[in-house]
């Protein structure tokens, strides 16, 4: 299984791969409204392939809460002759860490908290996501201690792309993942992964 940062030439796949995991209607979401017109953090769009078809996919896209910068994560994705392999969870946790390299502060999703709370995930009070999204499944995690600590108001677009530091893209590698791993449930099978 290789892992590669997501191409632009990777994009017909991967809207194939979020058509067959998620309903017709996943671009209706309020998430999608979200990323509208504004490009992904490009070292965090992430994608495992094995024999060159793209298995597994997660994406993430700049977005303010009241004035603070935050990443959403999603959609994540996996293909589903793959689903319960680990796959999903081993990309998220990977794509944190990249995250917390990189100097990202702050992660939100729109999910449900008994699957994301396993990477530290709770429950978001005071942050609001266009409607009609309920508010029990915001969901965020702190890259810095007490980076989510009074940061409130309405989730918009960041259309100014974050400053990260001057870098390739990787070339696709070898993906450490271990062979015993599965999760307590379907990666990306669950709608809510597509938030």
């Amino acid at each position: 299984m290789l892992i590669c940062e997501e191409q632009p030439a990777d994009t017909p796949e991967i809207e194939a791969l979020l058509d067959l995991c998620f309903a017709p209607g996943r671009t209706a979401l309020s998430s999608y409204r979200l990323r509208e017109g504004v490009a992904p953090v490009a070292p965090l769009c992430l994608l495992l392939r094995d024999g060159g078809a793209v298995q597994a996919a997660i994406r993430y896209w700049p977005v303010r809460v009241g004035a603070f910068q935050a990443l959403l994560l999603g959609p994540i994705a996996v293909h589903p002759t793959a689903q319960g392999e680990g796959l999903g969870g081993w990309l998220i946790a990977e794509s944190l860490a990249r995250a917390r390299n990189l100097g990202f502060e702050r992660v939100m999703l729109v999910g449900d908290l008994p699957y994301y709370k396993r990477f530290g995930f709770s429950r978001l009070d005071g942050v609001v996501m266009p409607p009609p999204t309920n508010p029990e499944r915001v969901l965020g995690l702190e890259l810095r201690p007490g980076a989510w600590v009074d940061v409130a108001g309405d989730v918009t677009r960041d259309p100014a792309p974050p400053e990260l530091p001057a870098q390739a893209a990787m070339p696709c590698e070898d993906a450490p993942l271990p062979r015993s791993q599965t999760d307590e449930q379907a990666d990306g099978s669950d709608s809510s992964s597509d938030q």
